[in-house]
């Protein structure tokens, strides 16, 4: 397929719930009707689900019947299926009963998901270490990366790097570094990125202030920014810069073994930040995400809003989900001046290459930006 990003449609790679959908409820997802939603907004989505341990057959189940109804030809802009989680060394806004380890059995049900079109599971690199919840558990003693990852990635399941824990920056990016060597060596069962990302500057340890959620956050975000010197920044001294974990991820994306992650709303992460990050790890290796989620309710969990932004809190206060579309963010990153040309790979081309998709729905790639 063409690789050229004004002819594929937008991509939504990390969404929560379009319209009263959560689709972790996988038992209620009506697939039909949000292909539907999908085709309204003109998006292909990669539907993002939150796994309890005791829910794992259930989801084995709703994953074979998406398989069954995208051979039939029924979600043409439903790609595939992702999660997030289970393996988390930090919860975030994630639901606490959906962070757990999995067993080499359980892993060896996940991966073979792949085959049904399961595109990526979200895991830390650090899980197994102090600071992570998940460290003492019985599952990452039996387990480690070097036997998790190829068994995933020889259905086509690519591990996505995300929520480290920030008790040792340096230990969690050598171990991202490792998951990223072992990704590159192992036999690969799908086609494009073998490593994706979460959302970049999100649940990481940072040196810099990477949002401006709270109006007197807000009035002093020229003057932080302008402290940046973000036209300065380079891949050589990122580590010093923002940190060696978002510096590693961006340095693999650079080179082109990582496709990676990031929020254009404004509110997980600044825009002139964003703007500054996929120009060093290059158009084509970066891709816009969401985390969206329309309705105040997400992976059984209540949640809120604030006046402040437009994010979705759990009840901790701690951020859940965005609540801004794809179409919404696209237009914030054409506001930084990115062309037309880069938003559209942005929103679409790299996550055509990085999933390998083959998708082409005429009427979404003629669609223009408004």
């Amino acid at each position: 397929m063409t690789h050229h990003s004004a002819l594929v449609p937008p991509v939504e790679v990390h969404c929560h719930g379009f319209g009263d959908v959560d689709f972790s409820d996988f038992r209620k997802v009506d697939l039909a009707r949000l292909d539907a939603w999908c085709a309204s907004e003109q998006v292909l989505a990669l539907p993002t689900m939150y796994l309890r341990r005791d829910k794992l057959t259930e989801f084995e189940a709703f994953v074979r019947r998406y398989d069954a109804m995208r051979k039939d030809g029924l979600l043409p802009h439903i790609p595939g299926i992702a999660l997030e989680g289970p393996l988390l060394a930090s919860h975030g806004g994630t639901p606490a009963q959906t962070v757990w380890a999995p067993n080499r059995a359980e892993w060896s049900r996940l991966a073979a998901l792949g085959d049904f079109g399961l595109m990526y599971t979200v895991m830390s690199p650090d899980a197994f270490r102090p600071g992570s919840t998940l460290h003492d558990t019985k599952e990452a003693r039996e387990t480690g990366f070097e036997w998790i990852l190829p068994e995933l990635l020889a259905h086509g399941v690519r591990p996505a790097l995300g929520h480290f824990t920030r008790n040792d920056p340096r230990g969690s990016a050598a171990l991202a570094q490792e998951m990223v060597d072992i990704a590159w060596k192992s036999e690969f069962g799908g086609s494009g990125a073998r490593i994706v990302t979460d959302h970049l500057f999100n649940d990481m340890p940072l040196t810099i202030k990477h949002a401006f959620r709270s109006s007197a956050a807000r009035r002093d975000r020229d003057r932080v920014i302008a402290s940046y010197n973000l036209p300065s920044w380079n891949l050589h001294e990122l580590d010093r810069i923002v940190g060696p974990v978002p510096a590693t991820i961006m340095r693999e994306a650079a080179r082109g073994r990582v496709a990676a992650c990031i929020n254009f709303d404004g509110e997980h992460v600044d825009l002139a930040i964003a703007t500054r990050a996929v120009q060093l790890m290059g158009i084509t290796n970066s891709m816009m995400m969401t985390d969206r989620c329309d309705s105040a309710r997400l992976g059984g969990q209540d949640l809120h809003r604030t006046d402040e932004n437009g994010l979705w809190y759990q009840e901790a206060g701690i951020v859940a989900a965005g609540s801004q579309p794809l179409a919404r963010q696209m237009n914030n990153a054409l506001g930084q001046g990115l062309s037309e040309h880069d938003v559209r790979a942005l929103a679409g081309g790299t996550a055509h290459r990085a999933f390998g998709l083959e998708v082409t729905v005429p009427e979404l790639a003629s669609a223009g930006l408004h």
